[in-house]
């Protein structure tokens, strides 16, 4: 089933059986689903299947990150499970991300591919730590742009750089953000965070949105209460 709706909700399980509890409490009009390493690696492609057979469109969230053939073939493998959205490390550069669009145009019905900038759990100062000699700000700037120039359908970022990338990269150009909170949640590991609201009103096309979602007795209650807000602002 396809939807308008912008929420991706994370579904950031040990196991198949705890993802699948909490997305029949959800509908496919009302969301769509992610699926990331942890639960992608202990239950595999027949999780996403299962998922998929719910009626969810499925962003497969591994962001992969290899010599470029590698890649190729992962995302290719992505494309024939049937997922609507895959992703790449935009830090893999020109070549590696190049050969994963031209893996995906031979397929009729192929996924979006976009790349993931910088993670929302680094400070400036674990970027400084780690060799980058720009802040994130900066340095999401630059990889969001070279990964538009290489033909890529979007980037993740965090919401905080949404409003500059929207008017550096124009309308067309896929805006994904993870980190997003409601005012009484906790920040967990996220470091650049921001209310759903705010998120789309600097320009995100879809928000990823776990735990204030997963970890509420009522996920469907939840989810349309950060449809309202969204709705209202």
């Amino acid at each position: 089933m396809t939807t308008s709706s912008p929420i991706l909700v994370a579904l950031d399980f040990a196991t198949a059986a705890q993802a699948l509890d909490c997305a029949r409490t959800l509908s496919p009009k009302d969301c769509r689903i992610k699926i990331g390493k942890e639960l992608f690696t202990q239950s595999g492609p027949q999780l996403v299947e299962s998922i998929q057979d719910l009626g969810f469109e499925v962003f497969l969230d591994l962001k992969f990150h290899d010599i470029p053939n590698t890649v190729a073939a992962a995302v290719d493998a992505a494309a024939r499970l049937g997922v609507w959205m895959v992703n790449v490390h935009a830090s893999g550069g020109r070549k590696m991300m190049t050969a994963a669009r031209e893996a995906l145009e031979k397929h009729q019905k192929r996924p979006l591919l976009i790349a993931v900038t910088i993670l929302t759990s680094l400070s400036d100062e674990e970027l400084f730590e780690i060799g980058y000699m720009a802040g994130a700000g900066t340095m999401v700037e630059h990889l969001a742009a070279l990964t538009q120039s290489c033909g890529l359908d979007g980037v993740v970022s965090s919401a905080q750089e949404a409003g500059v990338l929207r008017n550096n990269l124009g309308q067309d150009f896929k805006l994904i953000t993870p980190g997003i909170r409601l005012p009484e949640s906790t920040k967990d590991d996220q470091t650049r965070i921001l209310t759903p609201e705010a998120a789309i009103a600097a320009g995100a096309n879809y928000l990823v949105v776990g735990r204030p979602i997963t970890r509420s007795p009522d996920p469907a209650a939840a989810l349309a209460h950060i449809i309202e807000r969204i709705a209202a602002s």
